[in-house]
């Protein structure tokens, strides 16, 4: 069985033009036909995008259902992350990431995971995070997800899906920590491929860094990798969406 997973971190549904428009952003993830979202920086109830529940938008426009975790929650207003999807799912558990306590101010982060239902009995977890900004955070928060609560918990069973924001560079020490644990898909599929070289999604108008990523665990095989570089996609936000189209056995 195939599918096409993409992550997509939205910048508010602003674009690189400053302009506010879901609409664009729906358009870019149609475009690339994936089964699974994974957003990241989504509003709902912010007065600075409008009060728009951007979630459910996006949702109602692509004709999937969606499941959202706040990472910050001011009164009415939330921001966070969002896992799209037609196909039956289930919530395992939407919670907050540990932070760096040593540094003041800095933005809570949380992670997302459902439970897909493929048919047949077979099941695929999907995670969702956006981590934080400083290495040590990120090494944390990464350390989390890793662990107990998350990828070691009773109710964690491959084949599954991490993705999301990681803001952490195939260079540093948290992705390092993830691979000790899960597979990189663009590192499989560069295997697969003879050394095919990765895709950068930051920043959008010329993408140099790869800091969007989607780690596997369990049998998974990589069918291809996309990135569009469209002028569309170029200015919805200030990243590219990452897609990944994944065989399950």
């Amino acid at each position: 069985m195939k599918l096409r997973l993409m992550t997509y971190n939205v910048h508010r549904c602003v674009g690189v033009d400053r302009r506010l428009d879901v609409e664009r952003v729906a358009e870019v993830i149609a475009d690339m036909k994936p089964d699974v979202v994974a957003l990241q920086e989504l509003d709902v109830g912010r007065r600075r995008t409008g009060g728009v529940d951007q979630a459910h938008r996006l949702a109602e426009l692509l004709n999937m259902r969606w499941h959202f975790n706040a990472a910050l929650s001011v009164e009415n207003e939330r921001y966070g992350d969002a896992i799209l999807t037609a196909i039956p799912e289930r919530l395992v558990k939407a919670g907050a990431l540990p932070g760096y306590h040593r540094l003041k101010g800095l933005e809570p982060r949380g992670a997302l995971w459902v439970e897909l239902d493929l048919g047949e009995g077979r099941q695929l977890q999907v995670i969702n995070t956006h981590l934080g900004l400083v290495p040590r955070e990120q090494q944390i928060q990464a350390a989390a997800l890793i662990g107990e609560k998350w990828l070691a918990s009773e109710d964690f069973t491959p084949p599954a899906v991490l993705l999301g924001d990681f803001n952490a560079t195939p260079f540093s020490a948290t992705y390092r920590l993830l691979c000790s644990v899960l597979r990189d898909a663009q590192a499989d599929f560069g295997l697969a491929g003879g050394g095919r070289p990765p895709t950068a999604t930051f920043p959008s108008g010329f993408p140099l860094l790869r800091i969007d990523h989607v780690f596997l665990a369990g049998e998974i095989r990589v069918v291809s990798v996309e990135s569009p570089f469209d002028a569309k996609a170029r200015a919805a936000s200030d990243h590219l969406p990452l897609v990944v189209e994944l065989d399950l056995a």
